[in-house]
């Protein structure tokens, strides 16, 4: 184990409101050590389970809930999304984004590149937590958050998200086919591309997708504009690791409450 650090999650200033508890946790504070140093809140991955528990507690320590009121589901990196009323029964859900009104609960997701979304609509007193890599933000995972908020009686208009620490585009090199596939799915997203170090290389701006898929469903958008991959002491990065050739990585988790 290392030493216990003091947890100093993200803030968005925009997410700075009363009846509202948010974080975008870094690494810094668990218990994990290795490639999982030290805030793992990642199930899926191959640390110790004791451990990632312990995390978690210390997490919903800083949500101010107790650790089974922390709630993030089984991410598949689709486009699906739960509705919470209480806590979950059984396995937890698969999808990657989760929505509630419920208050006292911390809902949040995982992520180690892929974009972290947390929504509010304070008018409504409803909220989201959506991880959006590029296969959920191409699939529709930002538009059936919002439309999932909407049945538990929030309005676009209102709504406030903010995108977490993500993997910029200087260090997101994608395959030219990539590219290519992404065009099919989403003509609008050629400018999210710029040539990369080799002609068949590209480097894809994921935030910069996200931001726009975004501001297409119609609702308020900031960023943190932070990179996981290029703060190594700050955030797991799965790119990072791959990298490196190192055998797994941990997870960071960003979650939101209504107090």
């Amino acid at each position: 184990m290392v030493e216990h650090l003091a947890i100093l999650p993200v803030a968005a200033e925009e997410l700075n409101i009363a009846g509202l508890r948010h974080g975008f946790f870094t690494r810094v504070g668990g218990v994990s050590s290795g490639v999982y140093g030290s805030l793992n809140a990642g199930p899926g991955s191959n640390d110790s389970p004791e451990l990632v528990a312990i995390n978690r507690r210390r997490i919903a320590e800083q949500m101010g809930v107790a650790p089974t009121y922390l709630l993030s589901p089984y991410q598949i990196h689709s486009a699906e999304v739960v509705v919470v009323e209480d806590l979950f029964s059984g396995e937890r859900p698969r999808a990657d984004a989760i929505v509630t009104a419920t208050l006292g609960l911390a809902i949040g997701v995982v992520t180690a590149d892929c974009g972290p979304l947390l929504f509010a609509d304070m008018s409504a007193g409803v909220i989201g937590a959506a991880h959006a890599g590029w296969q959920g933000a191409v699939g529709g995972v930002i538009e059936n958050t919002v439309a999932a908020m909407e049945t538990l009686g929030s309005k676009r208009g209102n709504i406030i998200a903010v995108l977490g620490p993500t993997i910029r585009q200087p260090n997101y090199e994608v395959g030219a086919d990539f590219e290519t596939k992404l065009l099919v799915r989403d003509a609008k997203s050629a400018g999210f591309f710029v040539e990369g170090q080799a002609a068949d290389k590209r480097q894809f701006d994921l935030p910069g997708y996200i931001m726009m898929r975004l501001e297409r469903a119609g609702v308020s958008r900031f960023d943190t504009g932070l990179c996981t991959y290029a703060h190594n002491d700050r955030f797991f990065s799965y790119r990072r690791t791959t990298h490196r050739q190192e055998a797994d990585y941990g997870r960071q988790m960003s979650a939101i409450c209504l107090e």
